[in-house]
């Protein structure tokens, strides 16, 4: 398992959260460990434009992108989530992403921003991340920015995303599953007992 070190990012607090639930971790920025590692965490904080810059810096927007084509597992973190999308608009400036998904990441139409605090999430049947929590558990959010809309319907030959929804002053995506791509607009490793079970889904999946 490959934290990717691009310079951004709750490293060590992810880092953390994924030993204790059984993870065998290196936080790395080395592209063909990041390639070859059975699943690669892409954490990320701050500006979606500063996070684009550090990832292309080590040329980690090819290397998620050589993972999904080999059907080979990613996980977003935070603005590691928003990356995935086409773009991301930030004080009127608009920033190319990884462009996984179609979609704008823009600022939340809500009274209070930013999202602070925890929250609970509406989780599509089926997914295989939030398997066993109770739709009652909260996430750690700290967020001003998010997609509000999901496009994207079922790419071969991956099956139709699950869409994880939460509610700030409106609907946004609190998470995705979508085939080896899955991702998470809270904070799993700050989200305590909640964001363990998730990780811990999600190494389930990589078996």
């Amino acid at each position: 398992m490959v934290i990717l070190d691009y310079g951004s990012g709750n490293l060590r607090s992810a880092e953390r959260a994924l030993r204790r639930v059984g993870a065998d971790v290196l936080v790395t920025p080395d592209h063909q460990l990041a390639l070859d590692c059975d699943g690669l965490v892409v954490p990320g904080v701050g500006a979606f434009a500063a996070v684009m810059a550090g990832l292309r810096g080590v040329r980690g927007d090819r290397i998620i992108g050589k993972r999904v084509a080999g059907n080979r597992p990613v996980l977003g973190i935070c603005v590691g989530m928003q990356v995935l999308f086409e773009r991301g608009i930030e004080h009127g400036v608009q920033t190319e992403g990884c462009a996984e998904w179609p979609g704008t990441v823009d600022r939340l139409e809500a009274e209070v921003v930013p999202h602070m605090g925890w929250n609970t999430v509406r989780a599509p049947e089926g997914s295989v991340l939030f398997d066993g929590i109770d739709p009652e558990r909260r996430f750690y959010f700290v967020h001003s920015y998010a997609a509000r809309s999901w496009e994207l319907d079922a790419r071969p030959p991956f099956p139709e995303p699950k869409v994880t929804w939460a509610d700030h002053g409106g609907d946004f995506v609190a998470a995705v599953e979508n085939g080896p791509l899955s991702a998470t607009q809270f904070h799993p490793e700050k989200s305590g007992d909640a964001g363990a079970e998730l990780l811990r889904n999600w190494l389930k999946a990589l078996a």
